[in-house]
């Protein structure tokens, strides 16, 4: 069972939006986190991760600028520990305006090769966790008539990459579930968008040989999540790629 941990006094008389962010504790998520604390006024952050420890360090940047900030560790693939966490962001925040599903891990395996507990395990991580917080907070978003869903997807969502196997069938899943969620959602005021990036300088490429400079920083994916909310409510970033300059590793 997740142990929410208050980070900052909340206010829940604050103007600006809830911001719920999981997989929060660093890479891109850390980063859309802090991007969203420094750049959108009065914003409210409700960050998500297994690691405490790592989402207090990134709370703790998110405070400096000013948001008001809790952290809530949670496993959000396990469905027990989601319905925890609804609960305890909707008594600390009373709703969710943006969500930012996150959360996800790499592992390679080739199909040939790939276990039936690998395949499992990516998509779990990638694919159920996205569904799980979707499901946990979308429907009081549809109550409202507003809000914005990110799911964070991968050019490998897209597109096949030999030795990615199991990772490549979870994020083609969120592909299909960013979609799908997309049509039936529109009506409701519910903007829909899939994040798609491409190698991005996160903890997930250490010891991979890779120079950090050949890759995106994650400050840009975050830059560009963030430019997309801020569109007026007339508008949407449908599908939002990213790849590093050079291309494709």
């Amino acid at each position: 069972m997740p142990v929410r941990t208050r980070t900052t006094r909340r206010s829940r008389s604050a103007a600006g939006p809830v911001v719920l962010v999981t997989g929060a504790s660093q890479g891109i998520g850390a980063a859309i986190a802090i991007r969203f604390a420094q750049d959108i006024p009065g914003v409210r952050l409700a960050l998500v991760s297994r690691n405490a420890r790592k989402l207090n360090a990134v709370a703790k940047r998110c405070r400096a600028a000013g948001p008001s900030t809790e952290i809530f560790p949670a496993d959000v693939a396990d469905e027990r520990q989601v319905e925890r966490l609804r609960a305890d962001v909707l008594k600390a925040f009373g709703r969710v305006d943006v969500l930012i599903g996150n959360a996800g891990a790499f592992k390679p395996a080739s199909f040939l090769e790939a276990t039936l507990e690998a395949f499992d395990e990516m998509i779990a991580v990638n694919l159920r966790s996205q569904f799980l917080v979707a499901r946990a907070f979308v429907p009081q978003m549809v109550k409202r008539r507003t809000g914005d869903v990110f799911l964070m997807g991968s050019v490998a969502g897209v597109q096949a990459y030999p030795s990615s196997a199991t990772y490549c069938i979870a994020k083609f899943g969120v592909t299909g579930l960013a979609r799908v969620m997309r049509a039936e959602l529109r009506p409701h005021g519910v903007r829909v968008c899939l994040v798609v990036p491409g190698a991005t300088a996160t903890p997930s490429w250490d010891g991979s040989g890779v120079k950090p400079e050949r890759m995106m920083p994650a400050e840009d994916i975050a830059c560009a999540v963030c430019d997309a909310y801020r569109l007026s409510r007339r508008s949407v970033v449908e599908e939002l790629v990213m790849r590093p300059q050079l291309g494709d590793i």
